[in-house]
């Protein structure tokens, strides 16, 4: 067997993948709040365990999220929230189950509830935030989460932490749901609101192009070890076979 053949093929998935992670960084980079998608390689042992086996590692790429937190800009529109800190935004996700975003623009539907652009309810501590479609009164949101609409206190924000944020599952448009049980969100202890702002992408559109140029160079390197390979091997049969 030509183990660099596999090894060559292994690594040309793996920089493949970090292609796509790459293109769906560029395609979130203007999303508020957005987290960026990181690659990590690995070696893992392949072949043949035992007393005169094979033993050989292949080229392997993981995934993970990157939570640092992005810049926050000021909109002046007093929709816009932005969390500083490790927190979430709790929002009521399409099948009822609970998500979690950063991305704070905000807005009120025809009924007077506080959603998201995509028409998801955000979430309170006491369920979904109602406000009065006929009220005039600024709404205003302090940097615990308390939310008003003039002098009448609406409720507080749903702000989610937890203590292993890496083992959120991403779901697109920004947002997350937790699966595991042993993780339940806890209170924003360490997370304020900022009213009027937003939080920017925590990636740069410009490293990210950078890492899409090194990516497609590696792939493109691997890609000529394999016909270099395909080449030698197809060279050695006609030589063993004895033919011209």
């Amino acid at each position: 067997m030509d183990v660099s053949l596999y090894q060559s093929a292994a690594a040309m998935n793996a920089t493949e993948r970090w292609q796509d992670m790459v293109a769906e960084n560029l395609s979130t980079s203007s999303l508020p709040g957005s987290r960026q998608q990181a690659i990590s390689f690995s070696a893992v042992q392949a072949g043949m365990a035992g007393a005169g086996g094979d033993n050989f590692v292949m080229p392997q790429a993981s995934y993970l999220t990157n939570f640092q937190q992005g810049e926050l800009r000021s909109t002046g529109n007093n929709m816009d929230f932005a969390v500083q800190g490790p927190g979430f935004f709790t929002v009521q996700m399409p099948d009822g189950s609970p998500g979690y975003t950063r991305d704070g623009e905000f807005m009120l539907n025809s009924t007077g509830q506080l959603v998201t652009k995509k028409g998801y309810p955000v979430t309170s501590s006491g369920g979904s935030l109602q406000f009065d479609p006929n009220n005039t009164s600024p709404i205003m949101v302090n940097a615990d989460g308390d939310v008003s609409q003039g002098a009448d206190l609406k409720g507080k924000l749903a702000i989610a932490e937890f203590s292993k944020p890496a083992k959120l599952s991403s779901l697109n448009g920004g947002y997350f749901r937790s699966d595991d049980p042993n993780m339940p969100p806890l209170p924003g202890a360490n997370t304020k609101v900022v009213q009027g702002s937003t939080e920017a992408a925590n990636s740069s559109p410009t490293l990210q192009m950078a890492s899409l140029v090194t990516a497609m160079r590696m792939f493109e390197s691997n890609e000529k070890v394999m016909t270099m390979q395909g080449d030698r091997m197809s060279k050695t049969i006609t030589d063993l076979g004895g033919t011209s």
